[in-house]
């Protein structure tokens, strides 16, 4: 008898039901490491509705020049006033930062692109940090602040301030789908557009956006 056969009344099952399998299992698997941290807006959407809904968003949005996956908002929108705390730990909240333009980055200690775009969050803030713009790099890491200072020194960081969400609950509430997520903030505390993934934040036209968001405001 063949030893791949199977028993008398037993339901077959062919070496490619198998490997199709094992591909959706590794999909799912996937999925559940680089999970969505915060709900697209249009998921209360139709089925139907949606990709349609996504495509003219796409088309009215204004992209960042030199910057293609830096999207603005059709308007300054408002943002959830997440929770965290500084190197002390002081409690804090982005009302913390009103009357600044903002560049927030959420990342943590265990994300490699992070790793690879922080020094360059740290020449911007040195560069151009002032009492009218901050850069607030917040670790949204469950490790805490004792990690995240660990990690800044490993990479010699020296100009960015310290800042942890030890609950992760401000990634959510920001609706950051990964991490990196970089969002411009104005003076007002509102959202003026966002970058998923890493860039170079001290490139020019990385300043360039930065600049003319603080002239928008009179800073």
């Amino acid at each position: 008898m063949n030893e791949n056969s199977n028993p008398p009344g037993a339901p077959r099952t062919s070496t490619t039901a198998v490997v199709a399998m094992a591909a959706i299992a590794a999909l799912v698997g996937f999925a559940a490491v680089y999970g969505t941290l915060g709900r697209p807006d249009n998921t209360s959407l139709s089925e139907n509705a949606a990709p349609r809904q996504e495509k003219d968003a796409t088309a009215t949005r204004r992209r960042a020049p030199g910057l293609p996956a830096f999207v603005f908002k059709a308007a300054p929108e408002p943002l959830a006033d997440v929770n965290f705390v500084d190197e002390a730990g002081t409690p804090k909240t982005l009302k913390d930062f009103r009357g600044k333009t903002v560049l927030l980055n959420l990342w943590a200690t265990w994300c490699a692109p992070c790793r690879e775009e922080m020094p360059s969050l740290d020449r911007l803030q040195q560069e151009l940090g002032s009492d009218t713009f901050q850069v607030v790099a917040l670790a949204v890491d469950r490790t805490g602040i004792q990690a995240a200072r660990k990690f800044l020194d490993g990479i010699n960081v020296k100009s960015l301030q310290l800042y942890a969400d030890p609950t992760t609950r401000s990634g959510s509430a920001l609706k950051a789908i990964g991490m990196p997520t970089t969002i411009l903030i104005d003076a007002e505390g509102r959202e003026i557009g966002r970058l998923p993934g890493p860039a170079e934040w001290d490139s020019e036209p990385a300043k360039a956006l930065v600049m003319e968001q603080m002239r928008a405001a009179g800073l």
